[in-house]
């Protein structure tokens, strides 16, 4: 068989198989449907074929989520998944908080750092700062 045609054959192929029926193509295609199995795919570790249970299916990739992917998620989710997980938004809930007052106690001392390593270098901050006090009172 002569290369073009190999080529040709292939690209015929490779065409049948992304408009094979059933393959869904978004995520948002899933909606409503009921997984039936999922399946991992040898070919690259962590890749999987979902198929539902009215003949549709979808490839997936490894799932390695991004942080603020999870966290944006579980925020999205949360009237879906609260009431199943009360326990685990609750232990959530309290890392977030205790999160932002680290990250605020961080700035404040950022801050505090800056002006103490910079109030020799610049002898009018001190007063600049006395000022800025003044105004806030």
């Amino acid at each position: 068989m002569p290369a073009d045609d190999k080529w040709k054959a292939n690209m015929e192929k490779v065409a049948y198989m992304k408009a094979f029926p059933g393959l869904l193509g978004a995520w948002d295609q899933l909606i409503g449907k009921t997984v039936k199995t999922v399946l991992p795919l040898k070919s690259k570790s962590g890749s999987a074929a979902l198929i539902c249970t009215d003949g549709s299916f979808m490839v997936v990739p490894l799932l390695r989520p991004e942080p603020y992917e999870v966290g944006e998620a579980l925020q999205a989710g949360r009237a879906h998944l609260e009431p199943t997980h009360s326990a685990a938004y609750a232990e959530y809930d309290r890392l977030l908080k205790q999160d932002k007052e680290a990250q605020r106690t961080a700035r404040l001392e950022n801050i505090l750092g800056a002006i103490r390593n910079n109030a020799e270098q610049i002898p009018e901050l001190k007063d600049r700062l006395a000022e800025l006090i003044k105004e806030w009172k």
